[in-house]
């Protein structure tokens, strides 16, 4: 089904409510846009893990602990303002 939507001067788009409601989308849900192929899809957040793998991480922290990423984030945060 394509349902169309425009663009603001601002860039933001409001979601029609047909598409709202085939998501079960209320006021304050939270939503992630994917990018796949060239086309944006848009998918329902239900909690923190469906967040797993939408955020870019770099190469030196893949595997590595959180712990061990926010010590190392805080070491490079102090060296930068020395």
């Amino acid at each position: 089904m394509d349902i169309p939507a425009t663009v603001t001067s601002k860039g933001q788009i409001t979601l029609p409510k047909s598409v709202r409601d085939a998501l079960e989308l209320n006021e304050g849900d939270r939503v992630l846009f994917r990018i796949l192929e060239g086309r944006a899809v848009l998918a329902k957040v239900e909690d923190f893990l469906d967040l797993a793998g939408s955020v870019k991480v770099s190469p030196e922290k893949k595997g590595k602990s959180w712990p061990a990423i926010k010590a190392s984030t805080w070491r490079h945060r102090a060296a930068v303002r020395k």
